[in-house]
């Protein structure tokens, strides 16, 4: 079969069609412009496109487009003129999952990370699966693979609905905060997607629920008569069907557990990642490893191997003892989350951010929640908003927003060359820099790692000659 993606360099897409070319099918596609992402799906064996053309399509037996890409896309048009079937990527994934076991971990915060601790658990257990996830996994170098397995391990986006093209057997809900307001107005109607995502578990399925969270504990409440079985997680003992016990930092930054079922201990964790939320994401991994009748302990051990996924609290480097982070947050509750993990991971240190606020919807609907989302910061830097697919709107400033935001100092640079020379001018050793961006501010990271690189290598060529 052939298929052909429009918006090919984007996550979604590129795990796709990665997997379909793993299995042995044509696969060509499109975007707007080059991307890492395009190139490694080239690498893999695809005929890739910059730019959008009529004739790109030609030989597809199915096309499929991003939710991004418009419906008066001229592929999108010449695909329907030509008879060949037109898919968004929920339409897709009957296709894509068909006769697996589908394990779908959905969430506001926290579906990334929770997905590829199951993708890894799973890969090293022995179990070959097949695995789509919204980031790399730093441990496997991909965000996509098809296994010889029967398992398919997906991240359940509710961005466009798409989740609910998926029949999960075993479905993880690890929060749902209200979120993604260019697709849903209210609360209400984002919350009802989940609840209808739900329903899409199949008869005498699993459903996995964090009942730290108020409107999953809520919603868990609510599917008891539906055929299908409930468990609930939480950092709360006997709160639930299984916790977390005697939880403390280790010595790396991260945290270790009691992972505990019914009263009982049943393994011992350590993770390497930091930050409080990655226990309840790893709590989740584990009780899908125990629904899979796999060995836990085993599983414990390899958590503390996980290294976490791409710009998910990642490392970029460390020049000096500056060490730069790349963190995804874009939600206020994740910035907050981020920024904790960000000073108990490094307790002392001077913590400075850029923070790169991702479309208009988001930014105008949570005015207020990002103005306190940075306590703990001590100096912020805010980009000019990464606007995606939105039109600024009349009379918007997110200077406004700057001067409002509760941190010790915040300053407003549009202009990412202005931020990397401020950044280089004002760092010193021992600091911090998170780079907060769903968008293109991860460029900031890369050229001052590389800046300190070039001056802090210099200087130690010259002592050592």
């Amino acid at each position: 079969m052939h298929i052909h993606f429009i918006g090919i360099g984007g996550t979604g897409l590129s795990a796709m069609a990665k997997v379909m070319l793993e299995q042995g099918h044509i696969v060509t596609g499109s975007d707007r412009q080059y991307s890492p992402l395009m190139e490694s799906i080239k690498r893999a064996g695809a005929q890739v496109f910059v730019g959008h053309n009529p004739e790109h399509v030609k030989g597809a037996d199915i096309i499929v487009r991003s939710s991004a890409v418009p419906s008066d896309n001229v592929e999108v048009l010449a695909g329907i003129r030509a008879g060949i079937p037109v898919f968004k990527r929920k339409d897709f994934l009957h296709i894509l999952t068909e006769g697996s076991l589908v394990v779908a971990v959905a969430g506001t915060h926290g579906k990334t990370t929770t997905t590829a601790m199951v993708a890894w658990l799973l890969t090293r257990l022995q179990q070959s699966p097949t695995f789509i996830v919204g980031g790399v996994i730093n441990n496997l170098k991909t965000n996509a693979q098809a296994g010889n397995g029967k398992v398919f391990v997906i991240e359940a986006d509710e961005y466009d609905r798409m989740f609910l093209g998926l029949e999960p057997d075993i479905a993880v809900i690890t929060n749902i905060e209200y979120d993604h307001p260019d697709i849903y107005h209210t609360q209400m109607e984002y919350q009802d997607a989940f609840r209808d995502f739900v329903g899409q578990i199949v008869s005498h399925g699993v459903l996995i629920g964090c009942v730290d969270d108020a409107n999953t504990a809520e919603l868990l409440k609510q599917i008891d008569a539906q055929g299908v079985e409930v468990v609930s997680y939480g950092l709360v003992p006997h709160a639930s069907d299984y916790w977390a016990d005697e939880i403390a930092t280790n010595q790396s930054g991260g945290y270790q557990f009691n992972f505990i079922k019914g009263g009982k201990v049943k393994a011992k964790v350590s993770l390497s990642i930091p930050g409080l939320h990655n226990v309840q994401n790893a709590l989740g991994a584990l009780i899908v490893v125990d629904q899979l009748s796999l060995p836990l302990n085993e599983a414990a051990d390899l958590l503390g191997e996980f290294s976490g996924t791409g710009r998910r609290f990642e490392v970029r480097g460390e020049v000096n003892q500056i060490v730069i982070v790349d963190d995804y947050a874009h939600h206020p509750t994740e910035i907050k989350t981020t920024v904790r993990a960000a000073k108990a991971k490094f307790p002392g240190k001077r913590l400075w951010v850029v923070w790169q606020p991702h479309t208009y919807t988001r930014t105008i609907n949570f005015y207020d929640e990002f103005k306190d989302a940075f306590h703990g910061v001590d100096h912020l830097i805010v980009t000019d908003v990464y606007a995606a697919r939105e039109k600024k709107p009349k009379g918007f400033s997110i200077g406004n927003l700057v001067k409002e935001i509760k941190a010790s100092r915040a300053v407003f640079m549009p202009n990412f060359s202005e931020i990397v020379d401020y950044l280089m001018d004002h760092l010193t050793s021992g600091d911090v820099l998170l780079v907060l961006s769903a968008g293109d501010a991860i460029e900031i990271s890369e050229s001052v790692l590389k800046k300190l690189e070039d001056v802090y290598g210099d200087m130690e060529r010259k002592v050592r000659s």
